[in-house]
């Protein structure tokens, strides 16, 4: 049995935590662990698949951690269905299964890894929602987006669901409506799902609304999946979005965190002429280029930007955005950045030059380009039919401090959120909704010596769930339905060769549950291993001295840090 050298914990958030661990005797040779939660951009940009999927798995011993400036594949390049799907038709193994249960579950698990073959389901919607008052129908704006990524939707569900010849898309069609809801047509709206040209399927709910009937602050969204045979998928929740009467004139104060637009966060852009809802343009990207959308939108992440920085390399800060501000936005699917602009408010069509406070959700805004002289008025973002182009504003004879724009020029600002379900049937016997879907949070790794500990926190989590590393189930032990803690395998469960590895194992952080359906996760694994030679022929050359630096310095590291507990941004 190997003992560990020292462990640290990176989080989604950039910070790095570690825990003191007891100092153990030193066997021949020692083994680091290191974890990682390798996050890649937005989940909706799906990668093209590289993978031959007819190869034969392969063992997960050398697994390479994901780039984080790159998406998990979500399937293959041209959306099909993966050829080598597995099905077990076995019981779930069990502590006194046989050992060929066992095998072919770890087979099962070893080919969902390596194929990518799960779906998922990503909902995106606005943080906030205004109320309807009497017979009017305030429709969320902007509307419930639902994505279907990965090319397990094109899996038949279950023998004998086979497609119709000339049928296309998923096989699922959706229903989403209010949570609290009665579930009745009129409350619940049904989602087309399109395919896109990336392969994903989309749908979106237009007619939603809260009436005022409803004198709940906060509510989620329910999006309920059924296979075309009429066997429920599951049923999906939306973060939680607040209710408003009406946005806030007032100006805005920092205490009041669930109004105000902090730098990082994710907004949408859409801007009404005449105040018409049939007119509703969406700021979205598509092929590379920035447009006026009728009918999609897209998030964007809000920076405070350095003007003195080039555009695209500017260091991120913290903190609430105010008017005056200098601002980035960055498509979250493409990476796509307009150039660095002025955020203003906008009060009956002017642009206030001189307004410094907080921007507020559902605020009207504009966008100015810097750089022009005082007294000219400015350039602005607009729009024009489904281009986005810039527009010279005319300076207020009247006030120097505004600025007269056109309808086009003036945008509504809010925050969005979005949450992703990831799982894959392709290894389930029973026919059992996939939801409640487990979603892991952050990992916190405890112990050391002969055992370390891996506790994940997240929800939905229940007593019928194993943690896998790769290819290996962990003895896992259920502590709330927001805590899971296992036991870390022991690095010899990964090859016979463990003792003379010179570069890391990095290996996915999965959960199964007991009827064999599969959950995979952003988050791995990565065991570090100590700088051990392995013995050689006489007369051998010796290595360079330099070959093992790398390693000397991870474990030089964790000997001076002395095990204690930091936290570094």
């Amino acid at each position: 049995m190997n003992k560990y050298l020292g462990t640290f914990l990176a989080v989604p958030g950039g910070r790095r935590l570690g825990g003191k661990q007891p100092s153990p005797p030193t066997p021949p040779p020692l083994v680091a662990l290191l974890v990682e939660a390798q996050l890649g951009k937005d989940p909706t940009e799906v990668e093209k698949g590289t993978a031959d999927p007819s190869a034969p798995p392969g063992p997960l011993t050398h697994l390479s951690p994901p780039d984080s400036s790159v998406a998990r594949p979500r399937s293959g390049a041209d959306g099909r269905s993966l050829p080598g799907s597995w099905t077990s038709c076995q019981p779930a193994p069990t502590p006194g299964s046989p050992p060929e249960h066992v095998t072919v579950l770890r087979e099962g698990v070893r080919q969902c890894l390596q194929q990518q073959c799960e779906q998922t389901v990503w909902i995106l919607h606005a943080k906030v929602a205004q109320k309807s008052y009497g017979n009017e129908k305030r429709f969320f704006c902007p509307p419930p987006c639902v994505y279907l990524a990965g090319p397990g939707w094109r899996v038949k569900p279950v023998k004998g669901q086979a497609h119709q010849p000339g049928e296309t898309g998923p096989t699922v069609c959706g229903y989403m409506g209010l949570d609290g809801a009665s579930g009745s047509a009129a409350e619940t709206q049904k989602l087309n799902f399109e395919e896109q040209p990336d392969s994903r399927e989309f749908g979106c709910a237009k007619t939603l609304y809260i009436s005022d009937a409803d004198k709940r602050k906060h509510f989620r969204l329910v999006l309920r999946l059924v296979h075309r045979g009429g066997r429920e998928l599951g049923t999906f929740h939306s973060r939680l979005i607040k209710v408003i009467s009406k946005p806030s004139q007032k100006k805005q104060s920092l205490k009041n965190t669930d109004l105000c637009i902090s730098s990082g966060s994710k907004v949408s852009l859409f801007n009404r002429l005449r105040s018409q809802t049939v007119s509703t343009r969406y700021l979205s990207v598509e092929d590379g280029a920035f447009v006026a959308s009728a009918r999609q939108w897209a998030a964007f992440t809000l920076h405070l930007a350095d003007e003195h920085c080039s555009q695209g390399d500017f260091p991120p800060r913290e903190g609430y955005v105010r008017y005056g501000s200098l601002v980035q936005l960055v498509c979250t699917v493409t990476g796509i950045t307009l150039p660095p602009m002025i955020i203003r408010k906008v009060a009956k069509q002017y642009a206030l030059l001189d307004v410094d406070e907080p921007i507020s959700q559902l605020h009207k805004c504009a966008f100015q380009f810097p750089g022009e002289p005082a007294g000219e008025g400015g350039t602005y973002l607009c729009l024009a039919a489904d281009k986005v182009v810039q527009f010279q504003a005319s300076p207020c004879p009247k006030e120097a401090n505004r600025a007269l724009l056109n309808d086009s020029s003036c945008w509504t600002i809010i925050g969005t959120e979005s949450v992703e379900f990831s799982f894959s049937t392709s290894l389930a016997w029973t026919r059992e909704p996939v939801t409640p879907v487990p979603l892991i949070s952050t990992l916190e790794l405890s112990g050391g010596g002969d055992v370390a500990t891996l506790e994940l926190h997240g929800e939905n989590f229940h007593a019928g769930l194993k943690v896998w590393f790769g290819d290996v189930e962990a003895e896992t032990m259920y502590r709330s339905p927001r805590s899971l803690v296992c036991v870390v395998p022991d690095i010899a469960a990964f090859g016979s060769d463990w003792r003379w590895l010179r570069t890391p194992i990095t290996v996915p952080v999965s959960l199964v549950r007991a009827d064999g359906l599969f959950y995979p996760s952003a988050f791995s694994f990565t065991y570090t291993p100590e700088y051990s030679a392995r013995p050689g022929p006489p007369g051998a050359p010796e290595p360079a001295a330099d070959a093992d630096a790398l390693l000397e310095s991870i474990h030089h590291e964790f000997t001076r840090s002395n095990f204690h507990l930091f936290i570094q941004t």
